[in-house]
Order: C-alpha cells, then sequence, then structure tokens
C-alpha cells in the first residue's frame, strides 16, 4: 500500500466517525475534576467522547455520570480555556483503527502517534476501545508452554502461549527490568507495551534500552504520570484492543501493561468524580468490576486465532501483598511473580521468591520429570530459608540432618544459577544451565535426596 493509498484510508475511517449533523450542549459548571453539561443528557450515554470547544483548540471529554437534566463529563486533557457557556458537541464511543504497519510505532491513549515518525496509517475498520473477551466456550485452550529468557521463571514459574501473569513488587524492586527481559523474548510474532503512569523520562529509556531491536515488531503505548486520570485509565484499554488486533490476524502476541495499579488508581479518581463512594481503601466498587472486564480481554482468542499472552505488573503499596487491588488482580490471573525487596536487597537479581510465586498452568510446560525435579528443589529451598535464623544463631550442626546438610550445600549454587542480568544473553534449556550448574557438587550427585 502506497502513501497516498493510506492518507486516503485515514481521511474516509475519520468522515466515517463525523456525522452530518452535530448534537450539542453548554456547560453550566466548571469543577476542578469536571464539567457539568446541559442539553447534551437525552442523546449520550456512559462512556461516549464529547468535544469542547474552547477558546485555543478543541478538546475532548467523557460522559461519566448522566442525569436527567445534565451529563457529567471528564476531559482527557488539561482543563484549559474552559468556561461557562462553553459548547460541547456528542462525538460518540471511542474507536481506533489498528493496522499492521503500526509496528515500531508509539502512540498515546487515544491511538496518536508520538514519535515524530509521521502519519499513522489507519487500519481498514473502526475497533471499540471498551470490547468483551471472546466467548468462554469458543476461546482455545492453553496447552504450549513458552520460553521467556529469564531463567528463574522458566524454571520454577514456567508461562504458557495465552497464559496472564501478574509481577507482584513494591517500587524499585525491579520490575521494569523484568518485563523488559520478557519483551525481548523471540517467542512471540508480536509485542505491545502499555507504559501507564511512567515517569516520562523513563519512557525512552524503555524503548531505547529495554526493547531495543525488538521495537521493530512492538507497539508501545505511553501515558505518563503527568497526563490526566482518562489517559491513564484508557492506555490499557488502547493496548488491549491493539492486542487484539494482532491476535485475531492470528499471531502470538505478548501484552505488557506497566501496571495494573495505576490504571485501577486512574478508574478510582474517574469514578470518584463521578460521585461514587470509595468501599475499600479509599477505592470505590467500580474499580472491582473495571479490572476483570480488561484482564479477561487477554488471553487465547476463538479457536483459529492467537492468543495473547499478558503479563502485567501489579505495584503493591507498602509491600502489602494483601492490598485490595493486588489481592483482586491475584485472583484474576493464572498465576503470580513475586518479588521480594529483602532479595533485591542481597544483590540477586531478578529478585523473584521462588516460594511465593505461582503458575497455575505450569504442568503444560514442565515434563513429568521436570515438574518432580522443581517439586524437590523447592523443598530443598524451603528448608534452607525455614532455618535460616537457626544458622544465624549457630543452631545447627552438620551432620545431623541429611536433607538439611544437602539444602545447605545445594541452595546458595541454586541462588547463584538463578541469578541474571537484564543483558545476558537468552540461550539453552534451563535445566541444562541448572544442572551444569550443580555439577560442582561435592557429593557427586545432581539429584536431591527425598523429603
Amino acid at each position: 500500500m502506497n502513501k497516498l493509498e493510506r492518507l486516503e484510508r485515514t481521511v474516509a475511517s475519520t468522515l466515517q466517525e463525523i456525522a452530518p449533523v452535530r448534537i450539542g450542549g453548554r456547560i453550566n459548571q466548571v469543577a476542578p475534576n469536571f464539567y457539568r453539561v446541559v442539553g447534551l443528557s437525552p442523546f449520550v450515554c456512559l462512556g461516549d467522547t464529547v468535544l469542547l470547544e474552547t477558546k485555543e483548540k478543541p478538546q475532548r471529554g467523557e460522559v461519566i455520570r448522566l442525569d436527567e437534566d445534565e451529563a457529567i463529563v471528564k476531559p482527557f486533557g488539561r482543563q484549559t480555556a474552559v468556561g461557562i457557556g462553553t459548547k460541547v458537541y456528542r462525538v460518540g464511543g471511542l474507536t481506533i483503527h489498528p493496522d499492521p504497519s503500526w509496528k515500531g510505532r508509539v502512540v498515546n491513549a487515544l491511538g496518536q502517534p508520538v514519535d515524530d515518525k509521521g502519519l499513522l496509517p489507519a487500519g481498514e475498520r473502526a475497533v471499540p476501545l471498551d470490547r468483551d473477551p471472546p466467548p468462554s466456550l469458543k476461546r482455545s485452550r492453553v496447552s504450549k508452554g513458552l520460553r521467556t529468557g529469564v531463567r528463574v521463571v522458566d524454571l520454577f514459574s514456567p508461562l504458557c502461549v495465552g497464559q496472564r501473569v501478574g509481577i507482584f513488587a513494591g517500587s524499585g524492586v525491579g520490575k521494569s527490568t523484568l518485563l523488559a527481559m520478557f519483551a525481548r523474548s523471540g517467542d512471540f510474532d508480536t509485542v505491545v507495551v502499555g507504559l501507564v503512569g511512567e515517569r516520562s523520562r523513563e519512557v525512552r529509556e524503555f524503548i531505547e534500552d529495554a526493547l531495543g531491536d525488538a521495537i521493530e515488531k512492538s507497539v508501545v503505548v505511553v501515558s505518563t504520570g503527568d497526563e490526566s486520570p482518562m489517559m491513564r485509565r484508557l492506555a490499557p484499554k488502547t493496548a488491549m484492543t491493539i492486542a487484539e488486533h494482532f491476535r485475531d490476524r492470528g499471531e502470538s502476541v505478548l501484552l505488557i501493561i506497566d501496571s495494573a495499579t495505576r490504571f485501577a488508581h486512574a478508574a478510582r479518581d474517574v469514578a470518584m468524580a463521578a460521585g461514587e463512594p470509595p468501599v475499600a481503601r479509599g477505592y470505590t466498587p467500580s474499580v472491582f468490576s473495571e479490572l476483570p472486564r480488561l484482564l479477561e480481554r487477554a488471553g487465547p482468542g476463538e479457536n483459529g486465532s492467537g492468543a495473547i499472552t499478558g503479563v502485567f505488573s501489579v505495584l503493591v503499596d507498602g509491600d502489602d501483598h494483601n492490598d485490595p487491588v493486588a489481592d483482586s488482580i491475584r485472583g484474576i490471573l493464572d498465576g503470580h511473580i513475586k518479588l521480594d525487596r529483602s532479595i533485591a536487597d542481597g544483590g540477586r537479581f531478578p529478585a523473584v521468591d521462588v516460594l511465593g510465586s505461582v503458575s497455575r498452568l505450569a504442568q503444560h510446560a514442565w515434563t513429568p520429570e521436570q515438574r518432580e525435579l522443581v517439586m524437590r528443589l523447592k523443598g530443598l529451598i524451603s528448608r534452607f530459608e525455614d532455618t535460616r535464623d537457626l544458622r544465624l544463631m549457630g543452631g545447627y550442626q552438620p551432620g545431623n540432618d541429611t536433607q538439611l546438610d544437602y539444602a545447605c550445600q545445594i541452595v546458595p549454587k541454586i541462588y547463584e544459577a538463578l541469578r541474571q542480568g537484564s543483558r545476558d544473553k537468552i540461550a539453552g534449556d534451563p535445566f541444562d544451565y541448572l544442572a551444569r550448574a550443580l555439577s560442582s557438587d561435592t557429593n557427586g550427585s545432581d539429584t536431591p535426596p527425598a523429603a
């Protein structure tokens, strides 16, 4: 398709979204977080977008509450040059036009380019940002394991094609670095990254350093922390819609959302502006209904299509893994990888807590022999960690417990084998790598004793 054809398609898609007759109202109240609009209520629905004719340039907003006479509108951008009497026109539901040529591009939450690479070609059809997941009985089953290239994950919490997993950690423990390692995995046709509420300076670092050459098969959706809650709430939906487009083309897609917690924070801000009361640590009820609506869209598609493997980072406030949002997300996903601050403080990265991480679909990635080995290794690690205080106090005497003796000998070697830099080359079978790392065992045996 040449440039003229792309321009023609973009103009045609834009004209389809412009109504021949404009229906509007006017603002009669301006609050710090929203506007009240009269004259529009009978013609709009919740979630419809509107256009505000400001003194500078038209501004988009979304209807977040409806009364008989008034509509509450929350803007996507900063509130500037809006006053009493400003005209507001209905636009309709939010849509984007994803296209395969979007690979290698960076867009905002509205699907508009922000990378100075010119016009973003429009796809053949408009796709709404709020979509239902595929019907349960028509979805393909998850049955194929995959390699992420992260040894600790591939060994102890392996992922499958179409699985949804969360990375749970406090701030500064290495979530973004681990996500970048996933993004460079070669097992995916397309990578879609949603950076939600990130620091502005980290966006370019993630694209140039973390993604690197993988940007050629990636689409990055960016909504930085200084943008409005509306944009931060919208960005994961935009990323999900783009991922669904490539999934429906039969591709294997890796979707990374960093982070789902900031999506929940933005959803809370919007709900409170609509007058919804908080119910759990300041979170409103709609937050806990929006999370599954978003997360359930990831996963395997219908029979004959591709799959979206979803990786969602979850920022646990104050390292509290029982935070309402973290607990809700954990119950929705197919597994969780827990990062531990004490492991990071000890200088071992990725700082994955092997015993606290679970993959509910690991049986599809392990052979029976590998599963048995992993279970026995976890038993040794558990024994090693449970007796840490005892050993530090000098209460452990070698020779009294064969299994503990073996754990003290082998677990430090396991931990060393799991250490991996963000730029370490990804190659080979992780079980072979672990076997070579343990081959220097003084007992001359790679097989742990039975519990």
